[in-house]
């Protein structure tokens, strides 16, 4: 029984494996309004995600097809997020999504509940995965966003206008971010757009505290000189 069920589980893993590509796409369009939007989340909110996440999880590793989906809505916006934020091309940031969230379905089986917050789990493949993209390909700086990408991930709600000044402060924060050394980079897009913790980017990163309150203030201040230039695309004013 225990054999058949095991396999059942499996089954049920591998089958939400092939619905990945899918969940990918509406995580797409989420990330990036949610990115052009400025969106935020409390402590509290980080908490109580995280006991989801763990039953998520226990509820995944039984083979619960559903617990996939959900667990896919909940994170592949924000692995996306960073992902396309840190490389600046929509391409790999897909493929880098779709890798964390592979590795995520294999280690459900011996996922342990309290032990970590699976968020924190995501974003430290995530930044693994982008820096060796990046040393790989020994770029210095990042490629401009995918405008295309951007336009159909836009509000279709909002005036055309609206969306036009969306896409021009997404396009001017990516040059600018282009400009930063990756772990300043990956620094500045997990503090001041991810809005996690000193603490937690810590975590992420692998690193003190005290160094990633020097990453982030050495990148706010060469993001600050970037966009010194970028101060209309930036604006708000109509």
């Amino acid at each position: 029984m225990r054999v058949a069920h095991a396999a059942r589980a499996a089954d049920a893993r591998q089958d939400a494996l092939a619905r990945l590509p899918a969940c990918l796409a509406v995580a797409q369009r989420n990330a990036i309004v949610k990115m052009g939007r400025g969106q935020e989340v409390s402590v509290q909110l980080r908490s109580e995600a995280a006991s989801q996440d763990d039953q998520l999880m226990a509820r995944f590793a039984k083979g619960d097809a559903g617990a996939a989906r959900d667990l896919a809505a909940g994170h592949l916006p924000r692995i996306l997020s960073h992902a396309r934020r840190v490389l600046g091309d929509q391409a790999e940031a897909e493929d880098v999504a779709q890798e964390v969230m592979l590795r995520l379905w294999r280690i459900a089986p011996d996922w342990q509940p309290g032990r970590a917050k699976l968020s924190t789990w995501a974003y430290q493949v995530t930044a693994n995965l982008c820096l060796d993209r990046l040393r790989k390909s020994k770029r210095g700086t990042i490629p401009s966003a995918d405008t295309e990408a951007v336009e159909r991930a836009l509000d279709q709600g909002a005036s055309v206008p609206a969306q036009m000044m969306q896409r021009a402060r997404m396009d001017a924060l990516d040059r600018g971010l282009a400009t930063l050394p990756e772990r300043q980079r990956q620094a500045v897009v997990l503090r001041h757009i991810e809005g996690l913790s000193n603490s937690e980017i810590a975590q992420i990163l692998d690193i003190t505290i005290e160094a990633v309150e020097s990453l982030t203030a050495r990148g706010k201040r060469g993001l600050s000189a970037a966009l010194a230039h970028e101060k209309e695309a930036l604006s708000y004013a109509q």
